[in-house]
């Protein structure tokens, strides 16, 4: 932590891999960056899905849990962590925690590109 006389600054994460340890790559060409609150009910779960490129999230409150089916792991991130997002792998968020999840996220996407993408069916093995 680094403190100044009226400034305290205290890192959060510094990494260069994914959740999943990918190594992070950014879109080439211009690049958009995109801010979003999620706001999610406690048990409410978003869609399976992926991303083409890089997303970052950050839980203001709550918990989220993470499944990644490619890989068959899960992980819980609390109140204050950072999330460095797994790229083009099948995943799923989950509010498994009693009170609402508020989920700042982070988008760098190649201009007017969407980072979400829908399966048109769940990958072998997932219930939707």
């Amino acid at each position: 932590m680094k403190k100044g006389k009226d400034v305290i600054i205290t890192p959060i994460l510094e990494t260069d891999r994914t959740t999943s340890g990918q190594i992070i790559s950014l879109p080439q060409g211009n690049v958009q960056v995109i801010v979003s609150k999620y706001e999610i009910a406690p048990g409410a779960e978003l869609p399976i899905h992926k991303h083409s490129y890089p997303r970052y999230g950050y839980v203001l409150a709550g918990m989220l849990r993470v499944s990644n089916q490619d890989t068959g792991k899960s992980r819980v991130f609390k109140t204050g962590e950072f999330i460095v997002e797994a790229i083009d792998q099948w995943h799923q968020g989950t509010n498994i925690g009693s009170t609402p999840l508020e989920l700042l996220v982070i988008d760098q996407v190649e201009e007017g590109k969407s980072n979400i993408i829908l399966p048109d069916k769940a990958p072998s093995g997932v219930a939707n």
